[in-house]
C-alpha cells in the first residue's frame, strides 16, 4: 500500500458484524481497480466479533482494508473523522456499515470527480433490492433520489482539501447521533464547496425492522437534531407552512384540531381527511392494513413531539 489510492472509502461501524462483512464483500467486487481505492473501518468499540472479521479481511488481501479499532464508543462523528484523517486518498467516500455497494459506485464517484475537481458529490441511494420485501411500518431505510437537502454519509463522497479546510464532522454536538451529517454538508457549501448529485452511483440500504418500540425511539432521538436548523437557517425553507419538518405533521395537527373540534361542529371532522389519506397510502407502501393508521399516527405524534422539543432545546421554531 504505498501509493496513495485515487480514493478513500471510509466506514465507520459498531456492533454489525454480519452487514459489514456484505458492505466488504460489495466493495470487493467493485469494477473500478482494486489498486485504485482503499477501504478504512473504524471500529467504534465493537463487541460481536467485528474485530474478527476485520482481521481476517486484512488476512486475505482481497481489499487495500484497514481498520482503526476504538476500545470506548465515541459514536459516527467521531469515528468517521478518525477515518478520513487516516485515509490516504484525495477524493473521501462515505458509507454506513449497514450498506451494500453496486458494483459500478466507485468508478462512477471517481468519473464525476475528474469531471468536476472539488465538488461534494452525494449518490443515489435506495432499498437493498432482495430486502425490499421486507420494508412495513416498523422498518427503516433510506432513499435518496435528489440531491440534498440532508446529504447523508451513506452515499457521499468529499475531496479531502473540503473536509480539511471545514475541520470534518461537529464532534460532541449534539448530545446523541443525528444530523452531524447533514451539518458537515452545508458547512462545505457555506464554504464555497459545490455539491453535485450523481445518480448512476448507487448505495444499497438496509431495510432493518427496529420493532414498533425501536422505531417510536427512533423518532424520539430526533430532538437531538434540531440544533442544524439553528446553525443553517437556510435548511428551515425546506419546512412545510415556515414550522413542520414534515408535512404528515401538520395534517397530523390538522386531524387534532378537528377532533377537538368536532364537539361543537361536527363537520371539523373533514380536517383530518388530509392525514387520513396519507396515513393510508402509507399502510398501502408497507404492504399492511388500514389497521397500521394508529400506529402511524402515533409515531408522527412521537416525532413531532421530538420536533417540538428539540426546536424549544436550540431554539428554533420547528414541529
Amino acid at each position: 500500500m504505498s501509493e496513495a489510492p485515487d480514493i478513500s472509502v471510509v466506514v465507520a461501524t459498531r456492533d454489525r458484524r454480519e452487514r459489514l462483512a456484505a458492505l466488504l464483500d460489495s466493495l470487493a467486487a467493485q469494477s473500478f481497480p482494486n489498486e485504485g481505492f482503499e477501504v478504512v473501518v473504524v471500529d467504534d468499540a465493537s463487541r460481536d466479533g467485528t474485530p474478527d472479521l476485520l482481521a481476517a479481511r486484512q488476512g486475505s488481501g482481497e481489499l487495500r482494508l484497514r481498520s482503526v479499532r476504538r476500545d470506548a464508543a465515541g459514536g459516527p462523528a467521531v469515528a468517521r473523522n478518525q477515518g478520513w484523517r487516516a485515509a490516504r486518498g484525495s477524493l473521501i467516500a462515505f458509507t454506513d456499515d449497514d450498506c451494500e455497494a453496486e458494483p459500478g459506485w466507485l468508478e462512477e464517484l471517481c468519473d464525476a470527480a475528474r469531471k468536476a475537481p472539488g465538488t461534494v458529490l452525494q449518490g443515489r441511494t435506495e432499498p437493498i433490492g432482495r430486502e425490499r420485501d421486507r420494508i412495513g411500518i416498523f422498518t427503516r431505510t433510506i432513499e435518496v433520489a435528489q440531491r440534498g437537502p440532508w446529504f447523508e454519509t451513506c452515499n457521499i463522497a468529499y475531496p479531502r482539501s473540503v473536509l480539511e479546510r471545514i475541520g470534518g464532522f461537529e464532534e460532541g454536538f449534539p448530545p446523541s447521533p443525528g444530523g452531524e451529517d447533514t451539518d458537515l454538508a452545508w458547512r462545505a457549501l457555506e464554504a464555497g464547496a459545490p455539491i453535485a448529485y450523481v445518480p448512476q452511483a448507487v448505495i444499497g440500504h438496509a431495510v432493518n425492522d427496529l420493532g414498533p418500540v425501536g422505531k417510536l425511539r427512533v423518532a424520539l432521538r430526533w430532538s437531538d437534531t434540531a440544533w442544524i436548523f439553528g446553525r443553517h437557517p437556510a435548511l428551515r425553507r425546506q419546512f412545510h407552512w415556515g414550522v413542520f419538518w414534515k408535512p404528515s405533521h401538520a395534517k397530523l395537527l390538522l386531524a387534532v384540531a378537528g377532533l377537538l373540534l368536532a364537539r361543537r361542529f361536527p363537520p371539523a371532522l373533514l380536517l383530518g381527511l388530509p392525514y387520513w389519506r396519507e396515513a393510508v397510502g402509507r399502510c398501502n407502501e408497507a404492504g399492511t392494513s388500514r389497521t397500521g393508521v394508529p400506529y402511524i399516527a402515533l409515531h408522527d405524534a412521537v416525532e413531532t413531539f421530538a420536533a417540538v422539543r428539540g426546536g424549544v432545546r436550540y431554539r428554533v421554531p420547528v414541529a
